[in-house]
């Protein structure tokens, strides 16, 4: 009997809607459920989607869902994109908490549906939002994965492909920590086509990239007035056609760390190995002095916002 797979993308906003596109145009699942609470909005993008099916050549069926959690049912991966966007006047606080209150009450209906799910939460504040899901979900470790190196380190393999006009696809990259100001990239692991970035580009203009990674998608809101959502919703297909197709392939994700990089109990970006499984493995990296020493006050950072959160009781 062969293995049908289903996805759910919770959130059709532009984000949901972005990754629910690409994982229909790619054929990563045969099926993929887009779900809002907004009236028809999800029907509306999914029949869209659809419909381009005989345009770029896929069988994925989409389906939309108005808060009907049942359609759902027997999903393999869940992508978590529910959140509203920080408004003008809105404390970071406020924010938290909101987003908190939403991802919990969408890992409460998804796991039902779907026990066995692995769940990718797109929700921002990243890092925070995946320790949410983890805790409210009661799931193992590996199963609960937070969106933030992919997109992360796609900014910084473009800026860097711009710099050096070369291939993006020739490029590779890690980067660790929060998703924010506090993330950290590392040039010592990047390459071009396996030659050491630093020796491609002076190290002022490497930092200047640097610098342009860390406020991304500020530089995005600053031009649209919202929010990025092209490289974002490709970045959590990309995760999840690596669980749905077990690839094992390693990219950077917010994972729940017991004692790695000498931090615990706690959800940060690091190298992952990305499986059938979820989150096959954490990979360990042999950091430097000051690499450690950045990774450990983006974790500060991160932490502070966690503590936060358990103090508010969502």
């Amino acid at each position: 009997m062969i293995q049908r797979t289903k996805v759910t993308v919770v959130g059709a906003g532009n984000v949901g809607a972005t990754c629910a596109d690409v994982l229909a145009t790619r054929e990563v699942c045969n099926e993929v459920v887009l779900l809002d609470i907004k009236d028809g909005f999800a029907e509306g993008k999914a029949l869209d989607i659809w419909e381009t099916s005989p345009v770029n050549s896929y069988d994925t069926r989409t389906v939309g869902s108005t808060n009907d959690y049942s359609k759902t049912a027997g999903s393999d991966v869940v992508v978590i994109t529910s959140g509203l966007p920080r408004k003008p006047g809105m404390s970071r606080d406020d924010l938290i908490a909101t987003n908190a209150g939403i991802v919990k009450s969408v890992t409460e209906q998804i796991l039902p549906h779907s026990p066995e799910a692995i769940i990718v939460i797109v929700s921002n504040p990243l890092d925070v939002m995946t320790y949410q899901a983890w805790k409210t979900a009661g799931l193992p470790d590996h199963r609960v994965v937070g969106m933030a190196g992919v997109l992360d380190t796609a900014r910084y393999r473009a800026f860097l492909a711009e710099a050096l006009n070369v291939s993006p696809k020739d490029i590779q990259a890690v980067l660790m920590g929060g998703h924010g100001d506090t993330m950290v990239p590392l040039p010592r692991y990047t390459t071009v086509s396996g030659i050491p970035v630093t020796e491609m580009i002076d190290a002022d203009a490497l930092d200047a990239i640097i610098q342009r990674t860390k406020k991304g998608g500020g530089e995005i809101v600053q031009l649209l007035g919202t929010s990025a959502w092209y490289a974002p919703g490709a970045a959590a297909a990309q995760m999840v056609e690596a669980i749905v197709k077990d690839q094992k392939r390693i990219f950077p994700c917010c994972a729940r760390l017991t004692g790695q990089y000498g931090l615990n109990d706690m959800y940060l970006g690091v190298p992952v190995k990305l499986g059938a499984k979820g989150v096959e493995e954490i990979i360990e990296l042999e950091l430097n002095e000051e690499e450690m020493a950045l990774l450990h006050e983006s974790a500060k950072a991160v932490k502070e916002v966690a503590d936060l959160l358990d103090g508010m009781g969502v």
